[in-house]
């Protein structure tokens, strides 16, 4: 985890990831290794390269970059969910600094209409996940989906 007292910047990008939901911008592996390699290059410090239990594509893209992309950290995404967290971690699990970064919605309104869960239920289930992905690796990052 980044020092709070320290001024520096860290870096985490998510092209990889978040840049295919735009139309019309899919990747293959050889362009996603491309710019992994690019990112690392210009000192991105952390890459989220994809969603490993998304599709087999975005498993074995994450699971590439893992494997050979060196000089920022890898890091997978993952719902708050065994099968989600199992998955990233079987993609990362080669690189020398992953990182496993779970989610989960926790605005009213998803809490009440997406999910069905009340308040004390989101927290252990957050909770779970957290520890869940800490069991595979020490870098582990939460994001409240939609935190409204």
């Amino acid at each position: 985890m980044t020092d709070p007292s320290s001024r520096r910047i860290v870096i985490f990008d998510t092209t990889l990831r978040d840049g295919e939901q735009s139309p019309g911008a899919s990747m293959n592996l050889t362009e996603k290794m491309e710019i992994a390699q690019a990112l690392v290059d210009l000192g991105v410090d952390i890459i989220e390269a994809g969603f490993p239990i998304a599709s087999p594509g975005d498993f074995e893209a994450v699971r590439e970059i893992a494997r050979n992309i060196r000089g920022s950290v890898i890091c997978g995404l993952a719902r708050c969910n065994d099968g989600d967290i199992d998955r990233a971690w079987e993609a990362l699990r080669d690189n020398e600094a992953p990182r496993i970064h779970v989610f989960l919605a926790t605005s009213a309104i998803h809490r009440e209409h997406k999910l069905k869960m009340g308040k004390d239920e989101i927290i252990r289930r957050a909770v779970a996940g957290v520890r869940r992905a800490v069991g595979y690796c020490g870098d582990v990052e939460f994001s409240p989906e939609d935190a409204s």
